[in-house]
């Protein structure tokens, strides 16, 4: 078991540990969660011993092997498959050995010992991993040098996978991979026969992976038995009976206060006022959990809708110079559209989306688009190309040259930077605030079709569901490319494929897309050809699991607008609300009233959302 105890560590003025404490059984695999900046990855630098903590301990079980992802990305001429096979020092030591032992008692014991590591299986181990991974046979034998950093953070993800560590400590690892190499970590990651402590924010991952969560939040761990629904579902019923809890305690504070008030001079009643005063000194407060609203995401709809379709492509083809990446292209994208790109890094998804933006011409058949048509395209590597002295007010007033500064500061607000955040430099900001900032940045205009490659990394679970809420309220066209599964279910209507030279509707949906990843990562010869097809309708493809994450999408959104209201009203009922300060009341009784607005138009959304589940 590791045994976490008394653990406080502050960064600056922060504290992020406070006392905090967990127990990880042996062989479970545990999701870690929490806000962005909360301390995850310091949790796992304080493991490692790379720093120390103010107090406390961190205990690990005895001789356990911890092994995780290096933030550097190796390098070097050593082939992939050479390097995922040195990772197991132990094998690669005796192998070395026993190319030199003469003496015939040692050389039995090191060929003993290699048969209990299964030394001989592992270079097909170690293949079957980097094949998962999105590397065939042909990248195993290239340098690790000839490939770009993201790649070589897949071979250290290999490498880790390949030594099966006792703690296996892995940090969003997902950022790294495409749809292909998520849906086969999360595969492996559901037998991994240790114990795993994985930081992610992929809902997907952390329902079908783990059966613990532990939850880092205001400087405390928690430990939940179950997946991360089960989490949310336990966090919430716990939420509500300390609210309840503790509206019944403060009702017992006034009424002793008042008792406490009105007798305390009274000669008879004065022992029983000290009495009940003393109640209240010893009455331990009970502090309902609030959770902090993730910022709202905005994605501006256009004010008018463009006759369909608003691109039509027939026979076309896309590339580079003399070199064709995609061709025979025969789809068209109407103006609700939303599409779910599929495909393996490397195959043409980014070729195609520059298809689509108009920032690549084609280079044969017919690309027509609707007049006036405008496009917004948020490209997650595009992030590391905003300007760090910049800061979020000034790049909104670029796009605004006549707007008076205030209406400029309003619209950096909606995009999430009010106050002094608008005002901070770029360079301060966090990667998810980046995000936010080039994702408002790129949709600006209210575009007619929004294309979101990798749009998740760097947002926390909160700030995906707002992204989710954003893109379903979102009246124009999307095309989606992600990792994150839940994402693509509950936006997703249609399925686009990406394979072999061509793009082509798939036939099924992500369950069907899924099983055909795992069994060709497997060397299924039975696999055939990803399905595609451009005859069913698109509406008629939605499975019913892509209509029930909208539906979950939906109900929360219910139940946070429930919870403003009885927060509003829990104010509002305090009779001496409107006499203390009228205007807030006033204020407050508006946002109650547009909140119930809101809640009304939540409900008809999931009675329609309903009927189309039942339907699919």
């Amino acid at each position: 078991m590791t045994t976490i105890s008394d653990l406080t560590y502050r960064l600056g003025p922060r504290l992020l540990f406070d006392s905090a404490g967990a127990q990880l059984p042996d062989g479970a695999r545990v999701g870690f969660v929490g806000r962005n900046g909360a301390g995850k990855t310091t949790l796992f630098r304080l493991m490692r011993g790379e720093i120390a903590a103010e107090s406390g301990t961190i205990a690990l079980p005895r001789r356990a092997r911890m092994g995780s992802v290096e933030q550097e990305a190796p390098g070097g001429p050593d082939r992939l498959i050479d390097f995922v096979l040195a990772a197991d020092a132990e094998r690669a030591a005796l192998l070395e050995e026993a190319e030199h032992a003469h003496d015939p008692h040692r050389i039995a014991e090191i060929q003993t010992r290699l048969v209990d590591i299964d030394a001989h299986s592992a270079p097909a181990r170690a293949a079957r991993i980097l094949s998962g991974l999105g590397f065939d046979e042909a990248a195993q034998q290239r340098a690790l040098s000839e490939f770009s950093g993201g790649w070589r953070m897949r071979v250290a993800l290999a490498a880790v996978l390949f030594t099966q560590p006792d703690l296996l400590l892995l940090d969003e690892p997902t950022n790294y991979l495409d749809l292909e190499g998520t849906l086969w970590l999360v595969d492996h990651l559901k037998t991994y026969p240790a114990t795993a402590l994985v930081i992610s924010h992929d809902r997907d991952l952390l329902d079908a992976v783990c059966d613990h969560i532990l939850h880092l939040d205001q400087a405390k761990l928690t430990l939940w038995k179950g997946n991360y629904s089960s989490f949310e579902k336990q966090r919430r019923e716990l939420m509500a009976l300390q609210a309840k809890a503790a509206k019944k305690q403060e009702d017992k504070r006034k009424h002793l206060q008042a008792f406490v008030d009105r007798f305390r001079a009274k000669a008879t009643k004065a022992r029983q006022a000290q009495s009940r005063l003393k109640m209240l000194e010893k009455m331990e407060p009970v502090t309902a959990i609030v959770d902090s609203e993730a910022l709202p995401i905005h994605l501006p709809s256009p004010d008018k809708q463009l006759s369909p379709p608003i691109i039509a492509m027939e026979r076309a083809a896309a590339g580079y110079g003399d070199r064709t990446v995609l061709s025979q292209i025969n789809l068209s994208l109407s103006n609700d559209d939303r599409i779910g790109l599929l495909g393996a890094n490397g195959n043409g998804k980014s070729t195609f989306a520059k298809l689509l933006a108009g920032r690549l011409g084609a280079t044969s058949g017919n690309v027509v688009r609707a007049s006036k048509l405008e496009v917004g395209f948020f490209a997650q590597h595009q992030v590391d190309d905003l300007d760090l002295a910049d800061t979020p007010y000034r790049a909104v007033a670029r796009l605004m040259p006549e707007a008076p500064e205030a209406k400029a500061r309003a619209r950096a607000a909606q995009m999430g930077f009010s106050g002094t955040r608008a005002d901070t430099r770029v360079a301060q900001l966090s990667g998810g605030e980046k995000a936010r900032l080039l994702m408002g940045l790129s949709t600006f205009h209210a575009p007619h079709l929004v294309i979101l490659d990798e749009p998740t990394n760097h947002l926390d679970i909160d700030s995906r569901a707002a992204l989710i809420e954003a893109i379903n309220d979102y009246t124009g066209a999307v095309v989606l490319v992600s990792h994150d599964r839940y994402l693509l279910e509950a936006c997703a209507d249609r399925l686009w494929l990406v394979a072999d030279g061509r793009v082509a509707e798939f036939d099924g949906d992500l369950d069907d897309y899924t099983r055909f990843v795992l069994q060709k990562s497997r060397g299924d010869e039975s696999v055939k050809s990803a399905r595609a097809t451009e005859k069913k309708p698109a509406r008629a493809r939605e499975s019913r699991g892509a209509a029930q994450k909208r539906l979950q999408a939906v109900e929360e959104k219910m139940q946070r607008f429930s919870g403003l209201i009885a927060r509003i009203d829990a104010v509002l009922g305090d009779g001496e609300a409107f006499a203390k300060d009228p205007k807030k009341a006033a204020e407050l009784s508006q946002q109650r009233s547009d909140l119930e607005s809101a809640l009304v138009a939540a409900e008809d959304e999931w009675l329609a959302l309903s009927t189309e589940a039942e339907s699919a």
